[in-house]
């Protein structure tokens, strides 16, 4: 579920109001309700998809977050690439210190997963790229291979709690066991730590890592790097690193799934008159037939121009909406020959406006 657009399940936007959002659910859960589809199991997995999404949507908190880092995010997990913000599960720390429960004692443990916010270009995010950035992270310290003991030596057992990372305390009629701060509940010390770790076990690096952005990516794709992410503690094994998309818009394309959008005026005469003409492309200039008697908005399709589908590779269309252009400037001649053009002119040459004005002389009589 890591992976789902919980807007696109929802059909909504990502500026959708909590009011749409709470319209969509309604009639998806509706329309997707077991009881309407028993037995069928794919019906059931959407419900749960739908509810999954709204759950997370509703909430302020937990959509700020699923807008950040995605679904990870909304459910905690997640830590910024440099800035050491851990989405941790904070009751769960207070319960374990209350009730004296060992969080991992001995145990290695998994590496955070890091976030890093990455800019594109347009065309980069049409025809992929390959970046090289600087990733903060920490690794396991070679010298001690993550022990936090100076090379030679071994970590001791804690004097304080013999080795069980816990210590009994007797209040009354009631035991209680807490964490060892001596040992930090791991059971063990270390008398000579590690002179490049300083007993951590783990340093801070800054990674150089090429990544390999695919075509098609869009503003919020998320990629993930496995293993990338930080060093768990005592040789554990590493998170992972997820990389958010981010596209800097383009000065003449728009976007619409994997189709570009461009806007191309055109002359009063060659909209008359039909005309070829350059308009831009992604991968250039390409000629484009326009006929005579074409009409200002008239969108023109050029098959397989477009943008390559992350998910298939085949590459969507690229769309030209030509817009006529009024003359703002007439000189003498030009304003005379106009004028004559008017004076001639019947509402043959004009169809849409003798239809409209047909269709009003209806409505008023």
């Amino acid at each position: 579920m890591d992976n789902k657009d919980y807007y696109a399940i929802l059909g909504v936007d990502r500026g959708a109001s909590d009011e749409d959002i709470k319209k969509a659910y309604r009639r998806l859960a509706h329309e997707a309700h077991p009881d309407k589809h028993k037995g069928d199991k794919e019906v059931e997995e959407r419900f749960k998809l739908i509810n999954a999404a709204y759950e997370t949507l509703k909430d302020p908190g937990k959509r700020a977050n699923y807008d950040r880092f995605g679904v990870q995010g909304a459910q905690g997990g997640f830590r910024d690439a440099g800035y050491g913000a851990d989405f941790q599960d904070l009751f769960g720390e207070v319960f374990t210190d209350f009730f004296g429960g060992q969080r991992s004692g001995r145990r290695s443990e998994r590496g955070d997963d890091l976030r890093y916010d990455m800019e594109i270009s347009f065309d980069e995010a049409a025809f992929g790229a390959e970046k090289t950035v600087k990733i903060p992270k920490t690794v396991t310290c070679a010298p001690c291979s993550g022990v936090g003991a100076k090379p030679g030596t071994q970590p001791v057992v804690c004097p304080s709690c013999r080795g069980a990372g816990q210590v009994r305390m007797q209040q009354g009629f009631f035991s209680i066991s807490r964490p060892c701060g001596q040992c930090s509940a791991t059971g063990r010390v270390i008398k000579d730590p590690c002179p490049v770790c300083a007993g951590a076990g783990r340093v801070r690096i800054t990674n150089n890592l090429t990544v390999k952005i695919p075509p098609g990516v869009d503003t919020g794709s998320r990629l993930r790097i496995a293993g990338e992410g930080d060093h768990g503690a005592r040789g554990g094994a590493p998170g992972d690193l997820y990389i958010f998309l981010g596209v800097r818009p383009h000065p003449i394309f728009k976007r619409d799934n994997d189709d570009t959008i461009c806007e191309v005026p055109i002359s009063f005469t060659q909209a008359a008159l039909g005309a070829e003409i350059d308009v831009p492309s992604l991968e250039g200039s390409v000629k484009l037939k326009v006929p005579t008697g074409t009409q200002s908005g008239k969108v023109f399709r050029l098959k397989g121009k477009g943008i390559a589908s992350v998910h298939t590779g085949r590459r969507g269309d690229a769309r030209v909406v030509v817009n006529v252009e009024t003359p703002t400037k007439l000189d003498k001649r030009q304003r005379e020959l106009l004028e004559e053009f008017a004076s001639i002119s019947g509402e043959e040459t004009t169809p849409l406006k003798k239809n409209f004005f047909s269709k009003v002389r209806e409505i008023l009589q």
